[in-house]
């Protein structure tokens, strides 16, 4: 009785991630039909084939190095050692957190869309899922926790013996996507007439549908994150909804109900209470999602007209900044006195989430400024007025319409 209980409870382990691994995966239509609906229509079907191919690449590489490096797991091994006992948990674990993985190149997408080369960005896709970022998951959620992700570890001793919290990965994939993406989208430059004509969005509909199968998705990527049944938190669940919520609404008053910032909008709340979805009170996750968005709004005005970077989806400020926002809200929220649960410091959020910044920036310029000099990670002048669906793909999104 008790072996067919535990194996019932293997069982549900395994499809309980599983079902994780396939909400997240959604995400990634997501990542491209925003990517689609903001872009002009000449490089829709570059957005739609980058986001797919990136994850065959980042699938590959993620299984042979990325995840032997965050986990010190190696899947060189029989068939019937994957297996195993648990009836193969080890492999929807990873499946599950390659669909994180695949979020860095996803995001990247979205800032230097319109004017990049595609087999120069597949190789910095790949230095990214294989190296990059699992080095970074390994220090936080990994076999190098003890770096950051222990309370017993380098930043816990700082941090009065209380672990860097990142649950569902504002720090450990948004913020390291976003800021990676920063030096790439300021390398690449801007897009041709950028700064002397109008560039308009393409398709509001397409970029409304990606936010909604992102936000769906969203409820895979936290609360599965439990990665166990025995941890499934219906306040994780709550506080993404009203972080999403607070994100919306506040991006509809400060943005003066433009539907581009409304979307993105309810993107932020998600990514900033990513961290702290544990532990908040659900009012702190609104708090958290309304502040996110409303520095996603001023932030992406400051980046794109002030100091001229081309960032077409906003990835930097949406997903960098409020992925750091998201970190640090952790270590605020996250506190008994503000209604959380505890267990989380201020200091330590603040410090982890200064580190993978650094970090990020730093590894993104060195491998766009390497591929620069190298191979060259820009589209001709002539390619780039063509549109990268002709360039690339030769084929347009809508190729009746030049008959």
């Amino acid at each position: 009785m008790e072996g067919s209980f535990n194996q019932l409870l293997t069982s549900s382990n395994v499809l309980f991630l599983l079902l994780g691994a396939m909400y997240v995966f959604s995400m990634h239509a997501g990542f491209a039909f925003l990517e689609v609906g903001s872009v002009r229509k000449k490089s829709q079907v570059n957005a739609l084939v980058k986001i797919l191919t990136d994850w065959g690449f980042t699938t590959i590489m993620y299984f042979l190095i990325g995840y032997p490096i965050a986990y010190g797991i190696s899947f060189l091994v029989p068939a019937s050692d994957l297996l195993g006992s648990d009836q193969g948990f080890s492999l929807v674990h990873f499946f599950f957190l390659l669909t994180f993985a695949a979020c860095i190149p996803a995001i990247i997408s979205g800032g230097i869309a319109e004017r990049a080369k595609y087999w120069p960005n597949v190789v910095a896709g790949i230095i990214f899922a294989a190296l990059v970022y699992p080095f970074f998951e390994s220090l936080v959620w990994g076999q190098n926790n003890a770096v950051l992700g222990t309370a017993d570890g380098w930043l816990g001793s700082i941090a009065g013996n209380i672990a860097f919290h990142d649950y569902a990965g504002s720090v450990v994939v948004h913020s390291i996507g976003g800021w990676i993406a920063l030096p790439a989208i300021i390398i690449l430059g801007p897009r041709l007439k950028r700064y002397t004509s109008t560039i308009k969005v393409s398709n509001i509909p397409f970029l409304a549908l990606g936010s909604w199968l992102l936000c769906i998705g969203w409820f895979g990527f936290n609360v599965m994150s439990a990665q166990d049944i025995n941890g499934i938190s219906g306040l994780v669940a709550l506080n993404s909804l009203l972080a999403m919520v607070g994100g919306t609404l506040a991006a509809l008053i400060v943005s003066k109900n433009d539907a581009t910032f409304i979307h993105n909008g309810a993107l932020a709340g998600l990514i900033a209470v990513c961290a702290g979805s544990d532990v908040m009170h659900p009012i702190g996750a609104l708090v958290v999602g309304a502040v996110a968005a409303v520095i996603f709004v001023k932030l992406f005005h400051i980046e794109t007209e002030i100091l001229k970077i081309d960032d077409v989806l906003g990835v930097w400020p949406l997903h960098g900044v409020v992925g750091t926002w998201g970190g640090i809200a952790c270590g605020i929220f996250g506190q008994e006195a503000l209604g959380g649960i505890g267990g989380v410091s201020f200091l330590g959020q603040l410090i982890g989430s200064v580190i993978a910044l650094v970090y990020a920036a730093v590894c993104g310029f060195v491998v766009y400024y390497a591929l620069k000099k190298t191979v060259g990670i820009r589209l001709s002048e002539h390619d780039e007025l063509r549109g990268a669906d002709l360039a690339i793909h030769s084929i347009e999104a809508y190729p009746e319409e030049a008959l």
